[in-house]
């Protein structure tokens, strides 16, 4: 039987906290202040002046130490409070059943009764069509590391994580077919002792693999497609037409709909994917500039297979990352790097201790500094640490950047490894991303549009002295025959490239990551408001957000629609789910159907 359970679930802290005040009775929700105020200010007439005086200022304490306790005893804190994800303060003890999920960066958040993990596709079909005969939601979610939360539903959930086997291998078609639900990583691994390997990877390796076809997710190299366009043929469990397979010979308008269909056509069961041969590359890292980039853009897109730039805002540093297949003749290249690991991390390491004596001068706390787990963070993690000090102070972010901008200067060099080694990229800790997509001519003619917008948005960062972090990441694909991907088009030869502003998220504290939230959309308002339309970009699927104004989302949903098939894929979900059982909040509000009330 199918079991109902969560991918990442927790208790919410209000189980802890019903213990602690089930024998204390909570203070009255409807009490007068000024009601207390005049019971303990009324005197007698016959009071002097100055003991009238003192006893409104007994009364005064008497209710500021009431209310106090009061305070405390109905709003307790278990004693790890601080090292609980941040969530918004509930007031009642949740139901046992009752299951707090959320994405990966903590950002969007849901409780739920419903989240069911079939074991085979028989238990799927069982659960779709019993929630169609009840007009009962279910939204397909995957690993939940969409930016958007853009799986999540209060409602219900299906997950495929239980649905993960690698069903066949064809080693002379190079292709494979697996249930919907295994892992990145585990499907690369399981394939590889029959020397195939993925085209490209995204930057992560957790993601299933229904969820990252369904949202147009993507590597890196201007020559390669979006992940998507790696599917040659799916199975769909629907709500009304039950299980139905397509792919590029049958019935191919639903497949190229559907092969980006954001979780509303159907329940992706299982994908057949074009592999190739399992390959090691050659990373090579640097540091540039604009100036050189330049000179040297189109050649560097058409030379290598894969290559990405990390821009660093408030600094003139440009990461390149170029990777390249291993030379059969010349083997890996022998390079000897400079600078070691610590003396690359030095100015980041020396960066967080002053800035951190800093705090505690003016904060008069005491300091210590434990050395050995110092000089055990990575990059990424003394990154972070420097950045929770004050995470929206735009002189601390820069000095961080420049920080940043060593640790790559000295950590130029190669590396050689498997490409699912090679391609992953740390991301860093919790954070809001935006990535937008948008044409940049072709490998034959590059369009330099990619590199103009960079400029631009650099320039916008730094006059609007926006706090932003590193690195705003670049990278681009060949384009796709998906009608929904982000990067669809009809021209075989033309090229996008993808743009990530980032804010991290370095706290726990609720207030002040409601404050850093505030900040990022400010950010990221700018950038749509200046670049967007002058670049047709458009923003990724799993890191898109709902607007909260009626007027910026109608304008939202003329754009989709002057982009995307939107009366299509309106269409193709009425004939698949009618009662749109698989839609959630955010699919409803981006498409609306007629009927939507």
């Amino acid at each position: 039987m199918f079991r109902a359970a969560a991918i990442t679930t927790r208790r919410s802290s209000q189980t802890l906290l019903h213990h602690r005040t089930s024998n204390i009775p909570p203070p009255p929700l409807h009490q007068n202040p000024n009601f207390l105020h005049r019971q303990f200010c009324s005197t007698p007439s016959s009071s002097s002046a100055k003991e009238a005086e003192i006893r409104k200022y007994i009364g005064y304490t008497a209710l500021l130490v009431g209310s106090a306790i009061a305070t405390y005893y109905s709003f307790p804190f278990p004693a790890d409070a601080k090292h609980k994800p941040a969530q918004f303060f509930k007031y009642a003890p949740l139901p046992e059943d009752l299951h707090s999920i959320s994405n990966w960066s903590g950002t969007h958040e849901v409780q739920t009764r419903v989240f069911l993990q079939p074991e085979n596709l028989q238990e799927l079909e069982k659960i779709v069509h019993d929630a169609n005969e009840k007009k009962q939601r279910i939204r397909p979610v995957g690993s939940g590391l969409s930016p958007n939360g853009i799986g999540l539903l209060r409602a219900g959930m299906v997950n495929l994580a239980l649905m993960d086997k690698i069903l066949e291998v064809d080693r002379e078609k190079k292709t494979v077919k697996v249930q919907a639900g295994i892992r990145v990583q585990e499907l690369v691994d399981g394939i590889k002792e029959h020397g195939l390997t993925l085209q490209n990877f995204a930057s992560i390796r957790e993601q299933q693999i229904g969820g990252i076809v369904q949202v147009g997710a993507h590597g890196t190299g201007a020559s390669l497609p979006p992940m998507d366009e790696q599917i040659i043929s799916m199975k769909l469990v629907t709500p009304a037409k039950g299980t139905i397979e397509v792919s590029k010979e049958k019935n191919p308008e639903l497949f190229y709909l559907a092969r980006c269909g954001l979780g509303a056509l159907g329940v992706v069961a299982e994908v057949t994917i074009q592999c190739v041969e399992k390959h090691e590359l050659v990373e090579h890292t640097f540091v540039s500039n604009i100036d050189e980039i330049k000179k040297n853009h189109k050649k560097w897109l058409n030379e290598n297979k894969h290559i990405k730039y990390l821009w660093i805002p408030y600094t003139d540093t440009v990461v390149v990352v170029k990777c390249n297949p291993v030379s059969k003749w010349r083997g890996p290249p022998k390079f000897k790097p400079k600078y070691t690991k610590d003396e690359a991390l030095q100015q980041l390491r020396e960066l967080y201790v002053d800035l951190l004596k800093k705090t505690v001068e003016t904060t008069a706390k005491s300091l210590e500094i434990n050395e050995p787990d110092l000089n055990d963070l990575s990059f990424t993690e003394l990154r972070d640490k420097i950045l929770a000090l004050d995470p929206l102070n735009k002189d601390l972010v820069v000095k961080a950047n420049q920080a940043e901008a060593d640790f790559w200067r000295k950590s130029e060099g190669y590396r050689v490894g498997w490409n699912d080694e090679i391609l992953g990229f740390d991301c860093g800790g919790q954070q809001w991303v935006s990535e937008t997509c948008f044409p940049s001519g072709t490998l034959a003619k590059p369009s330099m549009k990619d590199l103009e917008y960079m400029e631009e948005l650099k320039q916008l960062i730094q006059s609007q002295n926006i706090p932003a972090p590193a690195p705003i990441e670049q990278r681009w694909t060949a384009r796709s025959k998906s009608l929904m991907s982000p990067a669809s088009s009809p021209a075989e030869d033309e090229i996008f490239s993808w743009v990530g502003i980032i804010t991290y998220l370095p706290t726990l504290d609720a207030r002040q990551r409601k404050e850093i939230t505030e900040e990022f959309f400010h950010y990221r308002n700018l950038t749509q408001t200046r670049l967007w339309d002058k670049y047709s970009a458009y923003e990724h699927w799993a890191k898109i957000e709902v607007p909260k104004g009626k007027e910026e989302l109608a304008s939202l949903q003329a754009r989709l629609r002057s982009r995307f098939p939107v009366d299509e894929y309106n269409k193709a979900r009425m004939e698949l789910d009618p009662n749109r059982i698989l839609s959630n909040r955010m699919v409803e509000k981006l498409f609306p159907l007629p009927t939507t009330s």
